[in-house]
């Protein structure tokens, strides 16, 4: 005989979908096999093995997309100029959504994706680089808010992961772990992407579990992070159909796309040459009638207007504009090629014959258009995020080789802005749609019948979770792998797929927005906007909260946010404010913070490098992301390298942090020992031994010394061979607090070169032997968190 657990029908949320089973406590108790007191197989036994989990009968597949940085006004399906057939076409078989919103920034909203509640609440208030030790901002998805992935799970899905994972804590990236809060501890079975906000397109910091892989191909061959991210999906999901055809799957597509670096494969380059040369302002006009004629954006919806601090397009000359065409057609190409890869995904499960019963949810964008590219653009975006904006001059250079390998490509604010029509601001800005609203797509054959139709019931992205558990019939537990669960914060959107929906009333009613100080709350079609002082392109400073002025939008008549009505309803907006500091409090929220590019520094985080002042790294010893390493990058510094050269000389890497968007290494070149410094690729900087290093043992000391205690300061390099001078070096200014995405390395150079004098020599292997890798750290002291963030705000 079988013990079986008995399931228990109850009722759902949503009368369109029933649930099947309740599972309060999961995973639910081990399967209990026949008395043991039975002596012999043969005599009043049968054998019996614990049921695999099945999900309830006609259970529908899951394919869930989210692009990256994608504003309002790009998509052609929301009226755009960027072509996106993928998302035409499943609009056309489905419904589009013109009023979901997101937390404007990508890691806050992919954790409330996640977990169905708001990002303070799951400890992301922000992304996972900047976390501070409060209990909105730790960076740490608390265990108490499990994911869709791991519910799912027990309800009898697969699942898998594909690309960007942001929400992994940045001091718990290294091979060392811990993997807790890695996806495939956290419901996923499978997870093929980065783990980061960005990565290069044609050199990404790829993982597969949570081993670190090799990307497998080079650009010149074809390879771009997108297309790698639909081969993988599309074969995940034919394996696991052809093996357990009625277990349905979840498919988690996270494209890096459209964030920068922007970087469309190298065949797709140049097929939207001169569609944007009408500029910005041009372009928001002919997108906003587009809108308009489309009934995306409802009758009499205003074109907002342009901040002030935000040029015109007639204002630049006329080499300027030629660069900002440029930097929007790459882009375009960019966001083109990952609805196209989108395309290829939905089309494979339509081969298998699985499409009319996959869910489709198309979310076009984690925020708004991004406006950290700086006002003119900048050729790499890592500098921006460091707190140091280009000069027009500096990114003029790069025009002809714009979103090329080897750059890492930001359009200027102009285009972002443009590209959140017809709304206010961008992405940071949590205050207004243009930081806050994206377009999302449902598509699902077999159940939405009002096909073509849009939907503008008021939803937010922790609505996502709370849908999926209503269409697949699963009740929310109270209790996940021993951890009691938070409650949903979010609200199914499950009874907007009715054909008579459309007028349905909004059940998401409430709703607050708060990121780096810009704030809001959206209250039964009212929402009171405060946009705090520092600009999305300033990646500095703080500002007086005190200066901070709020607004007031009735939403139900002013889609757009134009106009602001708090001078005629002070009452009401006195009342927004009061409910905004009620959820504040109860949410996490508190402290508000401004800072960005201040709270990059590694040191502010846990760390198991926290208060060494002597670290040696083996050979082999590779891919330690920097949020998880010692900080390598002003600071003061002693590298002391004891290496074997071979008879036939020193050739290869013996240390190098970060990539081609900056960093630095220590290599044999030609047998000479060779220092190179890479920043941000604007400027490159070498020290090389006059002397050929002799075969057999040597230590090689390089020295950095910041000539002031502030990040991006001067400072100056020597380099001595067995205790001999060996040269020195000037760098007008450093890094000032992270070389981007990529990873530290003894032995060779991972990802992609700092130095591009070997980039044609793949990792570049040291040709002898490495000792060890000696860094002594003069200034280590047992200062706290709070201190180092003093410090780290005397940026330039």
């Amino acid at each position: 005989m079988s013990i079986h657990i008995e399931e228990v029908a109850v009722s759902s949320a949503s009368d369109e979908f029933p649930v099947h089973v309740d599972r309060n406590h999961l995973p639910e108790p081990e399967w209990a096999y026949p008395s043991a007191r039975i002596r012999t197989y043969a005599v009043d036994s049968e054998p019996d093995f614990p049921p695999v989990k099945e999900a309830a009968a006609g259970s529908p597949n899951i394919l869930l997309v989210l692009l990256d940085d994608v504003g309002f006004g790009w998509p052609s399906v929301n009226g755009g100029l960027v072509r996106m057939p993928t998302a035409e076409r499943l609009a056309g078989r489905g419904l589009f959504y013109n009023q979901f919103h997101t937390t404007a920034l990508c890691s806050p909203t992919r954790a409330a994706l996640l977990t169905g509640r708001n990002h303070h609440t799951v400890s992301t208030g922000v992304i996972q680089e900047m976390a501070t030790g409060y209990p909105g901002y730790s960076g740490i998805i608390p265990k108490g808010t499990a994911t869709f992935a791991e519910l799912l799970k027990h309800a009898g899905y697969t699942s898998a992961w594909f690309g960007k994972n942001h929400n992994v804590p940045d001091n718990q990236t290294s091979p060392a772990g811990p993997f807790e809060n890695w996806p495939t501890n956290q419901g996923f079975d499978y997870f093929y992407g980065f783990i980061s906000g960005e990565t290069d397109q044609f050199s990404p910091s790829l993982y597969e579990g949570t081993q670190a892989v090799e990307p497998p191909a080079r650009p010149e061959d074809g390879y771009q992070l997108t297309r790698d991210l639909a081969d993988k999906a599309i074969s995940w999901i034919g394996t696991q159909k052809a093996i357990a055809p009625d277990r349905p799957f979840l498919a988690y597509f996270s494209a890096g796309a459209a964030h920068a670096p922007h970087q469309p494969p190298l065949d797709w380059r140049g097929r939207n040459v001169g569609r944007f040369d009408m500029g910005w302002d041009e372009y928001r006009r002919v997108v906003h009638q587009n809108q308009l004629d489309a009934g995306i954006i409802p009758p009499g919806t205003k074109l907002t207007e342009r901040p002030d601090q935000i040029p015109s397009w007639d204002s630049q000359p006329a080499a300027h504009r030629e660069l900002f065409a440029r930097q929007a057609e790459n882009f375009a190409d960019f966001l083109e090629h990952a609805d196209h890869e989108v395309g290829r995904v939905v089309d494979a499960i339509d081969e298998l014959g699985e499409l009319e019963n996959t869910i489709v949810i198309y979310i076009i964008g984690d925020n708004g258009s991004s406006g950290e590219g700086s006002l003119v653009g900048t050729p790499n975006e890592l500098m921006s995020l460091n707190g140091r904006q280009p000069s027009i001059d500096e990114a003029i250079d790069f025009t002809e080789r714009w979103g090329l390998p080897g750059t890492s490509p930001h359009y200027a604010v102009g285009w972002a802005h443009a590209g959140d029509t017809p709304f206010q601001w961008t992405k940071q800005v949590a205050s207004h749609f243009g930081g806050t609203r994206n377009s999302m797509i449902v598509s699902w054959p077999e159940r939405i019948t009002d096909t073509g139709s849009i939907r503008s019931q008021f939803h937010h992205v922790i609505d996502v979770m709370p849908t999926l558990l209503d269409i697949v019939g699963v009740a929310h537990p109270t209790e996940v792998n021993g951890y009691i669960q938070k409650p949903i914060e979010g609200t199914s959107f499950g009874y907007t797929f009715a054909s008579d929906a459309a007028d349905a009333p909004s059940r998401h009613t409430r709703q607050y927005f708060e990121m780096m100080g810009n704030r809001a709350m959206y209250a039964d079609g009212w929402i009171a906007s405060c946009r705090h002082g520092r600009l999305p392109w300033e990646t500095a400073g703080s500002y007086s909260w005190d200066d901070d002025v709020w607004e007031l939008y009735d939403i139900t008549n002013d889609f757009s946010q134009a106009d602001d009505v708090a001078e005629q309803h002070p009452a009401r907006l006195r009342e927004l404010q009061d409910m905004f500091m009620a959820e504040a409090a109860r949410y996490n929220v508190l402290p508000l913070d401004d800072r960005f590019a201040e709270r990059l520094d590694v040191t502010l985080r846990p760390s198991f490098f926290a208060g060494r002042g002597t670290v040696t790294f083996r050979e082999g010893m590779t891919r330690l992301p920097e949020g998880s390493g010692p900080k390598m990058v002003s600071v003061p510094l002693t590298l002391t390298a004891e290496i074997d050269v071979p008879d036939a000389g020193a050739e290869g890497v013996v240390f190098a942090v970060g990539g081609d968007a900056a960093g630095w290494s220590l290599f044999g070149w030609e047998g000479h020992a060779r220092f190179h410094y890479n920043f941000f690729g604007i400027r490159r900087y070498d020290l090389t031994s006059a002397e050929r290093l002799t075969p057999g043992r040597h230590t090689i000391t390089v020295a950095i010394t910041p000539r002031e205690p502030r990040p991006g300061a001067p400072a100056d390099v020597t380099m001595s061979i067995d205790g001999a001078a060996a040269g020195e070096l000037h760098l007008p200014e450093q890094i000032p607090m992270r070389c981007g995405t990529e990873t530290m390395d003894v032995g060779m150079d991972c990802v992609s070169p700092v130095c591009n004098d070997y980039a044609d020599r793949g990792l570049f292997p040291f040709s002898g032997k490495i000792h060890g890798v000696t860094f002594d750290f003069p200034d280590v002291t047992p200062v706290t968190g709070h201190e180092r963030l003093k410090l780290a705000t005397q940026l330039d």
